[in-house]
């Protein structure tokens, strides 16, 4: 019997991501490459305790211009952990998506939300489908979020600042997460750590550590 994907070498391990047996070599080279892993694998969780993310060195940083402090993150910890919700949901709902598609969606979302600080409204809808979906799925929740609000409090208290704030956050999370492997998916694994239940995410007790 031969490893799965390189045919050659002994098998050493099951990987639900062929759904066949595979060597080690192909299981650290081949990991969110071509394979895409499921997030409960142990051999990927294991591997992630060791991941040595890409340098940041030289990278341009997006909305570097726009700052949000702990005490600010604090001070809008509901609305920080509704949009982490949102979009790792959105992420489960949207088949194939890994964390590049997620940071092009939340580009394209900060960048939806600047234009409203200039008051002139213009939607920044990705063209990649897999973001746009995300995209969708996160403006679709937020507006429910606000709607809540008016109905809970008479008002919506959740500024567009606000609402930017919090995704170039999150976007800067993912940049300092990503691990580059093409069908990564560690972003979206850190935010699961936050919410054990991927399928329906729900605020948990802590709050999300700054990058």
């Amino acid at each position: 019997m031969a490893c799965a994907i390189c045919q050659t070498r002994r098998p050493r391990r099951y990987c639900p991501g062929v759904a066949g047996d595979i060597c080690s070599v192909c299981c650290g080279t081949e990991r969110e490459v071509t394979v895409n892993c499921p997030l409960d694998c142990e051999y990927l969780q294991e591997a992630r305790k060791h991941d040595k993310l890409p340098s940041l060195e030289g990278v341009e940083i997006p909305n570097k211009d726009i700052r949000i402090t702990e005490s600010e993150l604090q001070e809008r910890e509901e609305l920080v952990m509704f949009l982490a919700a949102s979009v790792l949901r959105a992420a489960f709902e949207v088949p194939g998506v890994v964390d590049f598609d997620v940071r092009e969606a939340l580009e394209a979302l900060a960048r939806t939300y600047r234009t409203l600080q200039s008051g002139v409204y213009y939607e920044t809808r990705p063209q990649n489908p897999l973001a746009g979906g995300v995209y969708g799925l996160v403006q679709a929740a937020l507006a429910e979020f606000r709607k809540d609000e008016r109905e809970r409090l008479g008002v919506s208290k959740t500024r567009d600042v606000d609402v930017l704030g919090v995704l170039v956050f999150l976007q800067h999370f993912e940049l300092d997460r990503n691990n580059g492997r093409r069908k990564g998916r560690a972003f979206l694994d850190a935010l699961r750590s936050f919410y054990p239940d991927a399928e329906n995410p729900a605020p948990p007790a802590s709050s999300l550590i700054l990058p």
